[in-house]
């Protein structure tokens, strides 16, 4: 078995980059082009901080104005939420992934039943939004959205004006860190560099934002109860990807999922909230966010086998691939077989029973909440269904939902939405029995 590790310079090079998909769909891989014309048009972006001296800052992530609105950035509430320090690694190593995991799902449900689902009043947050130019800046995290990720851009609409505009600001943020090291500035990227973003980050929670994009994901961590860690730990994901082509057990791919996708959950439905209707724990909520970002994530790892593999990269458990009888020769040379095509079967058994966790989870949260939720379940669970009708070929064709088939299920997914918490039908059936 190859070592689970690559140098550092082939490993950050774009060849080695992993493509992402979290809660959010339809998110084309074209760079960071559009981040550059949003911000500036034809302007030319400040130097970057992040990205090596006399390099190419076309696609750098730093391409807004630094923040100067005319009030002031907005301070953290009494009672912010941040995160605990990091356990030591040594201790960390012992802990299986999943547990480790849900030890962050538990403190995040804690903080979010513990602290009011909005911290500062609408009137009033609007008010500071207009006051200190944030309106323009929320506008830019839309159009940025809706150019990235236009199914889910649409479904955002139902939402509520202050939390469509703090998803947004999420995405932004979630898309940006992607960009590290997944876009044009990838082979410049470094651990000292995600260090310095992650410093970025502790600002934006501080209320100190750099530019205008930052500073709306600042007022919407100061309006929303938005804990760090999940930002923290995506931050993390990619410093893997800097480092690690192979995952020796579905235990360290788990927790790469968790981090890269499984996050976006947890930082997502403080501002999504839960409705008043759900007589669900907070945890059951939490956790359905959790499972469809590892789903999502397993299935793009699913898809795109044979694109990784043409990278140098594998993200399959390595012990599951040996149990099977297969080795990286056969995914490197692309061999569909009947080995082959049951371990693939056991994989997608494996993702759909996230994505049936997820569903307990969704059905839980706001009614105006749930539609980009469900359409990204649906959408994306139907990629499944791809491969499967490929005879398992994940080498050779790529798996894609067919856009009447998208069409088909975005109504589907709107219905989903309007139906009432499984918990209070599960109530209600238990009552009228």
């Amino acid at each position: 078995m190859m070592s689970t590790t690559t140098s550092s310079s082939a490993a950050g090079s774009p060849v080695f980059a992993r493509r992402r998909q979290r809660m959010f769909v339809d998110v084309p891989r074209r760079g960071a082009a559009l981040l550059a014309m949003v911000e500036y048009g034809k302007m030319a972006p400040p130097p970057c901080s992040l990205c090596a001296a006399g390099s190419n800052p076309i696609g750098c992530l730093e391409v807004a104005e630094p923040w100067s609105g005319t009030a002031p950035a907005l301070p953290p509430l009494p009672g912010q939420l941040v995160a605990a320090p990091a356990a030591e690694d040594d201790v960390l190593a012992a802990v299986p992934s999943e547990q480790r995991v849900h030890d962050v799902v538990l403190k995040q449900a804690a903080l979010a039943a513990a602290a009011p689902e909005m911290r500062r009043p609408v009137q009033l947050a609007e008010r500071e939004r207009v006051a200190g130019g944030l309106n323009a800046a929320f506008d830019r995290c839309g159009e940025v959205c809706k150019e990235y990720a236009k199914t889910f851009y649409l479904a955002t609409q139902l939402m509520t004006p202050e939390r469509r505009r703090a998803i947004w600001a999420i995405y932004v943020w979630c898309r940006r860190t992607d960009e590290l090291v997944d876009g044009p500035n990838a082979s410049h990227m470094s651990a000292l560099a995600l260090d310095r973003w992650e410093s970025r980050l502790d600002d934006i929670f501080a209320g100190r934002p750099y530019d205008m994009l930052d500073a709306a994901l600042s007022h919407t961590v100061a309006t929303f109860p938005v804990d760090i860690q999940p930002f923290r730990d995506m931050i993390e994901g990619m410093r893997l990807d800097l480092t690690k082509s192979r995952y020796r057990s579905f235990d360290e791919l788990y927790l790469y999922c968790y981090y890269v996708a499984g996050t976006v959950g947890l930082m997502t439905v403080p501002v999504m909230g839960i409705s008043p209707d759900s007589r669900a724990k907070t945890e059951t909520v939490y956790k359905g966010a959790l499972a469809l970002g590892l789903a999502n994530q397993l299935t793009n790892i699913l898809r795109d086998v044979g694109e990784d593999a043409r990278r140098g990269r594998i993200y399959l458990p390595m012990d599951e691939l040996e149990m099977a009888g297969l080795s990286e020769d056969d995914i490197f040379n692309g061999r569909v077989t009947d080995r082959w095509r049951s371990f693939m079967r056991g994989q997608i058994t494996r993702a759909r029973a996230f994505f049936r966790q997820a569903e307990e989870g969704a059905t839980e949260l706001n009614q105006e909440s749930r539609w980009p939720v469900w359409a990204s379940l649906l959408l994306y669970r139907q990629i499944l269904d791809e491969i499967e009708a490929n005879d398992y070929n994940n080498f050779t064709k790529r798996a894609y939902v067919p856009k009447a088939k998208k069409i088909v299920a975005l109504p589907k997914a709107y219905y989903r939405s309007l139906m009432l918490p499984s918990s209070q039908r599960h109530c209600s059936s238990l009552t009228s029995s």
